[in-house]
């Protein structure tokens, strides 16, 4: 099972009738982890594809809106002491107590 494999079942599950620019999205994100910190990494993704949803919005219009996340990322002001992309900064979250129960049957 590779990348792409994992999205088209995802997508599947998801009920997404789709094309994912895996590589557009995994851009993003390296740029985001890089300048920003880790954890805004997949919560950006997350983001840009609640907003390409809302807009409705046609591939290239996602790619300007990925643009306008990574051009925010590059200019992001992160303070001295951050400088790196040290794991060790990283907060752990804490461990939540989620019951998705109702939610996924309806999924089914």
């Amino acid at each position: 099972m590779n990348l792409h494999d994992w999205i088209d079942e995802l997508c599947d599950v998801l009920d997404l009738d789709t094309d994912v620019d895996e590589g557009l999205i995994l851009d993003l994100a390296k740029v985001v982890a890089t300048n920003v910190e880790r954890p805004a990494a997949p919560v950006s993704a997350y983001l840009l594809g609640l907003a390409a949803g809302q807009a409705r919005a046609s591939a290239e219009k996602t790619e300007a809106l990925a643009g306008e996340v990574q051009a925010l990322a590059e200019r992001w002001d992160r303070p001295a002491d951050t400088a790196g992309s040290d794991d060790d900064d990283i907060e752990e979250p804490e461990d939540l107590d989620l019951d998705f129960g109702e939610e996924m049957a309806d999924l089914e």
